[in-house]
């Protein structure tokens, strides 16, 4: 029963944050503060009332329009604020489904360890739909949330070994320290690697071509993921992302008239960014165990 008290308090609180994502997602392009400064109207310029403010419910009362302008507001907005907070319940779940201890209040090494991990979580997925917003409607991952993101993950990491160092303390200082730099050497590599390969790609592109294929944005966002996720999945996540930006691409890049010759669709730009970001999430839960079965089923 907890385990569903929590899963609902942490979707409702994830819609909340999501309708501050929104915030975000529409000053920050503007170079505005969202911190600062009633909602309104983009259109108009109105101050919202209260109520239309209420994540998901007022953009559904208001059918998705201005109340005085009628002009239309975007999905964007329900959509962000849905996955947040259906993104925000599911890891809750999940996180109780790893560690059962947790509904009865037990704090096992493994539970503290679960728990940790989950509300790191919950914070990598809101800069995660955060930065698929961005990209998908500017072509921007903006530094103010992937730098973050980086050191968020490297902090993760060292507690985490911080909390390994303190539990293999009684096995002597020799154990102690091959924790520690096992967790602090595995995670530095993972956004070093994470980086370093997609800009040698980078490169590569630019190269080959002549032109940009891959933006800086989308390296530092691979550190991030390589920092929060490691070697394995983030280089899952580049897979997922690799094949999800391909799918896009051939559905609503590729019309008809490129077949008949007309090639400007070549020059269009992708947020691949975006689709990073769904792979991190699809790895966020998934990853460890999408990992080994591809390396089981590899041989390796």
């Amino acid at each position: 029963m907890i385990a569903i008290y929590v899963t609902v308090f942490a979707g409702v609180l994830g819609l909340a944050f999501g309708s501050f994502l929104n915030v975000c997602a529409t000053r920050w392009p503007e170079e505005e503060s969202a911190a600062k400064g009633r909602s309104h109207c983009r259109n108009c310029g109105r101050t919202l009332a209260w109520w239309e403010n209420i994540p998901l419910a007022s953009w559904l009362a208001l059918r998705g329009h201005c109340r005085t302008c009628k002009a239309w507001i975007g999905w964007r907005y329900p959509l962000a604020e849905l996955a947040v907070g259906a993104l925000w319940a599911f890891s809750t779940w999940h996180t109780f489904l790893e560690a059962p201890d947790l509904s009865t209040g037990t704090f096992t090494y493994n539970a503290a360890t679960v728990l940790a991990t989950g509300i790191a979580r919950i914070a990598f997925l809101w800069i995660l739909v955060a930065l698929a917003v961005m990209d998908a409607e500017n072509l921007w991952l903006p530094d103010r949330l992937t730098i973050p993101g980086v050191a968020l993950g490297f902090a993760l990491a060292f507690a985490r070994g911080g909390l390994c160092a303190s539990m293999a303390f009684g096995g002597g200082f020799d154990e102690w320290q091959h924790y520690v730099a096992l967790w602090e050497f595995y995670w530095f590599i993972g956004a070093v690697a994470s980086a370093g390969g997609v800009l040698v790609i980078r490169l590569l592109y630019i190269m080959i071509r002549g032109q940009e294929g891959i933006g800086m944005g989308d390296v530092k966002l691979m550190a991030m993921i390589g920092g929060w996720l490691g070697v394995r999945c983030a280089v899952l996540t580049f897979a997922i992302g690799v094949i999800l930006g391909t799918l896009f691409a051939l559905v609503t890049l590729v019309p008809p008239s490129a077949r008949a010759g007309n090639q400007s669709w070549r020059q269009q730009k992708l947020p691949f960014g975006t689709f990073l970001c769904i792979g991190a999430a699809v790895c966020a839960f998934w990853g460890v165990p999408l990992a080994a079965a591809y390396l089981s089923w590899a041989g390796f």
